[in-house]
């Protein structure tokens, strides 16, 4: 049995540089296999794009296998595309019809700015990480796995927040491109364990302010960061993470 094949009409935003004008452009690609993945396609877009001596479409990926957050732009409008807990890589070609019209454009934040295409600068979250996303005592070598007891539930907790992988759906989502959702996960699977109640109100202040200084916007809790996330980070870390800020100012003076 011959595999499916479908035609797609792509509107591509193309942007040379961070400080260049863009546009979008217009590409038909024709008798693409509904069994490959978003980004092959786009990879079947580039060698077509290169065989008729064009640039090709600059896109961030790396793993493929929705880990590691890198893949990430917007498509017809929803981050990482129509399917809900789907990042750009794992979305396939089945999901489209054939004449399907699809409008590609990158993450719209102040703090994201435009590299190239598809691609944004995402060098912003780092600094929110290296405001206080970790815990700064040296402990030395790795204690046995039994010496610090940690609850079923705190532990299942922690592991929900830290699923983030960091990609910036949330941001590109928001209506004020705000990054709470990726520094109130950040900040809450830390909040949620022993080793981190040291620092706990320090690290949410020191981390929330980053991200206010580096141009993120304030959360109105419309909640589209959590649709658009591709692993499903609960709207409930935010305010967690609000609360611990407001005790944090108010009643510890930081």
């Amino acid at each position: 049995m011959s595999e499916s094949t479908i035609s797609v009409t792509l509107e591509v935003w193309r942007q040379p540089g961070t400080d260049a004008a863009g546009r979008f452009e217009t590409y038909q690609l024709d008798g693409v296999s509904t069994d490959s993945s978003f980004l092959e396609m786009l990879d079947m877009l580039n060698q077509k794009l290169l065989t008729e001596g064009k640039e090709p479409v600059a896109f961030e990926h790396d793993c493929r296998e929705g880990i590691c957050g890198s893949c990430g732009f917007v498509i017809n409008g929803n981050p990482h595309g129509p399917d809900r807990g789907t990042t750009v890589c794992q979305l396939h070609m089945r999901r489209f019809k054939s004449g399907a019209k699809l409008t590609l454009e990158p993450w719209r934040a102040k703090a994201f700015p435009v590299l190239r295409d598809l691609m944004v600068d995402r060098s912003a979250f780092d600094k929110i990480m290296a405001a206080g996303g970790y815990n700064s005592v040296n402990v030395g070598n790795a204690p046995d796995a039994n010496s610090i007891p940690i609850g079923q539930d705190a532990a299942s907790e922690a592991f929900d927040a830290a699923a983030c992988i960091g990609c910036g759906a949330c941001v590109a989502a928001c209506k004020n491109a705000s990054a709470n959702l990726f520094t109130s996960a950040k900040i809450g699977h830390l909040a949620m364990l022993p080793q981190g109640q040291p620092e706990r109100y320090t690290r949410t202040v020191a981390m929330l302010d980053m991200a206010e200084d580096l141009g993120f916007g304030a959360c109105s809790w419309t909640q589209e960061c959590e649709a658009a996330c591709p692993k499903e980070i609960s709207v409930k870390w935010i305010s967690r993470a609000q609360r611990d800020y407001v005790k944090g100012r108010v009643v510890k003076g930081i």
